[in-house]
């Protein structure tokens, strides 16, 4: 059985714009929220912004723990400039050992298990799922069904609102960049 995820990152919001980790800020600007999407099941992430980004394309979604955001444990609500300044060694060693956590949240191996174990369980339901996905959460997906290693996962930029989609099911999965006869999923 094939499964389609299309994953749609979250719109911008005051702490993406400013490289802050997460701390439950709302997007800007709603009503500007446009992408042409298929049908399918809708998920997203637990975060406020990637629900309002949901909402805002006009998704049910409903929130699962499985893609959360990679836990960032106490940088959380704090800008990469901080972080740099305050840790610096942790930071680089954050950035360039995906078993590392100095933060005392998830290391990136650690997000990536959890995010291939919730993708995997999609995968086995069939069908198409979007899913509003922290920026992390893509680019774990990709490393995933590229085979990529874990510390190719600060080489993938995701912006606000791209549409990254995974074809196939568990044990298999092809990226699947653009759509044919130009549906792709834009922003309008």
């Amino acid at each position: 059985m094939t499964c389609r995820v299309i994953l749609i990152a979250p719109a911008i919001t005051p702490s993406l714009r400013r490289a802050r980790f997460d701390d439950g800020d709302s997007i800007e600007n709603p009503e500007a929220v446009t992408l042409s999407l298929p049908a399918g099941r809708a998920v997203s992430s637990p975060s406020v912004r990637c629900r309002e980004t949901a909402a805002a394309l006009g998704l049910d979604a409903s929130a699962e723990s499985g893609p959360a955001g990679l836990d960032a444990g106490r940088w959380r609500g704090r800008t990469l400039e901080e972080v740099t300044a305050a840790e610096p060694e942790a930071l680089v060693r954050w950035l360039s050992d995906p078993g590392s956590a100095p933060h005392g949240g998830e290391s990136v191996r650690e997000f990536c298990a959890r995010v291939t174990e919730w993708l995997e369980t999609t995968g086995r339901t069939g069908g198409r799922t979007i899913a509003v996905v922290e920026p992390e959460v893509v680019r774990a997906v990709v490393l995933h069904a590229l085979g990529a290693p874990e510390s190719a996962f600060w080489r993938v930029d995701v912006p606000p609102l791209a549409a990254t989609e995974v074809t196939g099911g568990p044990g298999r999965w092809n990226l699947r960049l653009g759509q044919a006869g130009g549906r792709a999923a834009a922003v309008r």
